[in-house]
């Protein structure tokens, strides 16, 4: 079967506007990806490995008071235990995430 060339332009611009939509991950997702593990699905650090690791709480005081820009720097190049993301998040998805994190505080 022969495509024209038209058609097939039109599918590579096509194609090229929805792949950066599927690529990109909601702060939930990047949650679920990255920081779950540890901090559990609400944030509270209260699974097995967040007591083991004495992970913090995303209610705790300390937490909420931190600006954007001080979880985004704990979350690129680490804290304590908590692995650097750098490298492995862009800053899109480090922010995206933050603002979800932002969510769990309530």
């Amino acid at each position: 079967m022969k495509v024209s060339s038209k058609r097939f332009v039109i599918l590579c611009l096509a194609a090229a506007f929805v792949t950066p939509a599927f690529a990109q991950s909601s702060g939930a997702d990047i949650y679920k990806a990255k920081c779950l593990m540890c901090h559990g699905p609400d944030g509270m650090a209260n699974n097995p490995a967040g007591k083991a690791l004495k992970a913090v709480s995303f209610k705790d005081p300390a937490v909420i008071k931190a600006s954007d820009a001080e979880l985004f720097t704990a979350v690129k190049n680490g804290k304590g235990k908590m692995p650097a993301e750098n490298g492995k998040l862009t800053d899109a998805q480090i922010n995206a995430a933050i603002q979800y994190v932002r969510t769990l505080e309530k």
